[in-house]
């Protein structure tokens, strides 16, 4: 939980900005290590692209920006860039493994659409009736 001020109430509050879950945490640090680059930071991004319009990417990189949100979760700081924070605010980074494989996956609250492969979502912002959300056609 990251604490916050209200710049029009002047107040404190508890507001989550992105969160890593611990095994979360524990891949980025292996990642980290492995690469020995236990000097970087978590860059978490979103682009244009996929079959839903944006897509999730994800850095090991050693530069903060200044216009960049810094959260640490468990240990590792994370990076988000001042146009994907609004994509993202709020959502949680988990590591999964399962019988298809392992990686990272994003439960993300502004998603109004998601791909199957998790990797490409819209917010229906950015949908208009001239401009639909496209369908999936497997992304990978």
């Amino acid at each position: 939980m990251t604490m916050l001020k209200d710049p029009e109430t002047e107040t404190t509050i508890n507001q989550e900005i992105i969160n890593l879950t611990p095994a979360a945490a524990d891949a980025v640090r292996d990642l980290l290590v492995s690469r020995e680059a236990e000097d970087h930071a978590l860059r978490v991004f979103v682009q244009g692209g996929g079959c839903s319009g944006l897509q999730y990417g994800m850095a090991l990189d050693p530069n903060t920006r200044e216009e960049d949100t810094v959260v640490e979760c468990h240990g590792v700081k994370v990076l988000v860039d001042e146009v994907s924070i609004k994509y993202i605010f709020g959502s949680t980074i988990d590591y999964v493994q399962d019988i298809m494989g392992s990686g990272f996956k994003v439960n993300n609250p502004n998603a109004m659409a998601a791909c199957g492969c998790g990797n490409s979502f819209n917010t229906g912002a950015e949908n208009t009736p001239e401009n639909p959300p496209p369908g999936c056609s497997g992304c990978g």
